[in-house]
């Protein structure tokens, strides 16, 4: 998978940085000279490309005719905007991901402007400590179909309704499903009569 990161700052020479180790194939474009400094001690200098990434011409000699995804992460959203507009709709870009450095502005990041994931990190963190909050002791592993489902562990405590009683006897609503039993560092293989235990 081909992907364009536009901005390289922090966020994006993370998020370069991860996928490369992912394997994908990765190109960011960033103008500062000072950053592309820093840029070119930290990655691969075949995959750093100096310009604007609003410019057409520096996007087509990123290859974003090639490309399936475009991040933009500048610390400007005015920049950002133009940005995943291009991507979207001059060069068809399959998924355009942009990062909204002003939360009052995330009512711009829609699809009218080119952007199919906002990433607005006032939102995610407020989600995070609201989700954390319901949760309790519960910890969340894996987020499904953005956000829609969660794969969530929970350890069963000594005094819980649950300890000492097989699945079947639980009434566990109709929209759950015990996935997996980790015991004592081990997978156990769910029957209808597995007594779950505490620490379970």
């Amino acid at each position: 998978m081909n992907v364009i990161i536009v901005g390289g700052g922090k966020t994006g020479s993370q998020l370069a940085e991860s996928l490369l180790f992912e394997g994908y194939n990765v190109k960011i474009i960033e103008p500062r000279g000072d950053v592309l400094e820093r840029l070119s001690r930290e990655l691969p200098p075949e995959i750093i490309l100096a310009g604007d990434g609003s410019s057409p011409s520096v996007l087509e000699a990123a290859g974003i005719q090639q490309a399936n995804v475009l991040a933009a992460v500048t610390g400007e959203d005015e920049t950002n905007l133009v940005i995943t507009t291009l991507a979207k709709f001059e060069y068809h870009i399959d998924r355009v991901i942009g990062k909204i450095n002003n939360p009052k502005n995330a009512w711009l990041y829609t699809t009218d402007m080119g952007v199919d994931v906002a990433l607005n990190q006032a939102t995610i963190l407020a989600r995070l400590i609201a989700e954390e909050m319901s949760l309790g002791d519960m910890m969340t592993l894996l987020k499904l179909r953005k956000g829609e489902y969660s794969i969530v562990e929970e350890k069963v405590h000594p005094s819980s309704v649950a300890a000492n009683k097989k699945i079947s006897d639980l009434q566990i609503p109709s929209e759950c499903v015990v996935a997996a039993v980790i015991r004592k560092g081990k997978m156990v293989i769910l029957h209808g009569d597995t007594i779950l235990f505490p620490s379970d």
